[in-house]
């Protein structure tokens, strides 16, 4: 494995070498996630030392072999602020838009995230392995993604799956969470709702949020998805993930992130149901500009701050202890600009 230590995020890629022409494997990585790939690529997010085993199956049968302590994840050194990058609505063979993102993540420190529809048109493996890995698959090491609609026209998303592998999540969820530095819980959701047994109150995927949010010590909270709540483009807004965003602003989530739409758009600090609220609202950015074509503005939302259909570009954000700046990077010859800092607070009482 390379490397065996490091600091969080720490990517590692796992090597099999065993013997008997194995054709199944199973890596269990010690920290609840697992993977089927023979030679996969995990990134651990949280500090511990790491109990990694291999499972290797043939015609004769399956052995196990486990190291202890094999991977240690150290906490990132003081001063070193933990950074978010990326965006949705990415990868297009016929555009060329894609690269030029790939080059701001490629230079920009940090966990990637995508926000959905990675690999146009319908998510197929040779839509991954033709169109997004030469361009934002040069990250993929670092890359945290979300599913998109375009994901799901392929068979329950398989290749999306696939590709990513274990930082995907499980394959018949696609929700999962992990910690960022010392301050910040990051929440993934799937808003693809009818595959994986709806997104309202009560659904499995809205009771594991709570559930999620419940059990986390961590000040500050991002949660990402594809689909948004609120929008000034040609899908206009979208009730579906209500219920999202009712369990993230009673637990006193600070911003979300989504694609879908594609444009770039930030909104006012509000809460579930669209009202300005600058002491407890969440403050939602629509970041579909990774590549795919951008498209137009229809009836403008309550509370749309800033929007943008001439730039693709890249969404930084910068997490300290209390607070996180974001700054949208653009490609060359493309000029939006906006950046700024917000802090975190609490639940509403």
């Amino acid at each position: 494995m390379t490397p065996a230590s490091g600091t969080a995020p720490l990517a590692v890629t796992f090597t099999d070498t065993s013997t008997g022409s194995p054709t199944s494997w199973l890596w269990d990585f010690g920290d609840g996630t697992t993977s089927a790939t023979q030679h996969p690529t995990h990134t651990y997010t949280t500090t511990g030392t790491y109990t990694v085993s291999l499972t290797a199956t043939n015609a004769a049968g399956s052995d196990t072999a486990t190291r202890t302590e094999a991977v240690t994840v150290q906490a990132p050194p003081p001063g070193d602020v933990p950074v978010l990058v990326g965006a949705g609505d990415i990868a297009d063979c016929s555009l060329s838009e894609d690269s030029a993102t790939a080059a701001l993540l490629s230079s920009t420190p940090g966990t990637v995230f995508t926000l959905g529809d990675n690999a146009y048109p319908d998510g197929t493996t040779a839509d991954f392995a033709d169109c997004y890995h030469p361009t934002w698959g040069i990250v993929k090491d670092r890359t945290r993604p979300v599913a998109g609609n375009h994901e799901y026209h392929t068979t329950n998303a398989a290749p999306y799956y696939a590709y990513f592998g274990a930082a995907a999540g499980d394959p018949t969820k696609g929700w999962y969470s992990y910690d960022i530095g010392t301050d910040w819980h990051v929440v993934v959701l799937n808003s693809n709702c009818s595959f994986v047994g709806g997104c309202g109150a009560g659904s499995p995927q809205e009771q594991w949020l709570r559930a999620d949010l419940a059990a986390s010590t961590r000040a500050c909270t991002v949660a990402m998805w594809h689909n948004p709540r609120f929008s000034s483009g040609i899908y206009g807004d979208d009730s579906s993930t209500n219920a999202f965003w009712q369990a993230l602003y009673q637990d006193g989530a600070e911003l979300i992130l989504t694609g879908h739409e594609h444009h770039y758009e930030r909104f006012a600090p509000q809460n579930p149901a669209g009202v300005a609220d600058p002491a407890y609202g969440i403050q939602q950015i629509i970041v579909g500009t990774g590549g795919k074509d951008l498209r137009w503005f229809n009836t403008i939302a309550a509370n749309s701050l800033v929007r943008s259909v001439t730039s693709h570009g890249v969404l930084k954000l910068t997490l300290h202890s209390a607070s996180y700046d974001w700054n949208f990077l653009p490609i060359p010859g493309d000029a939006l600009n906006d950046s700024g800092t917000n802090t975190c607070h609490g639940a509403p009482s």
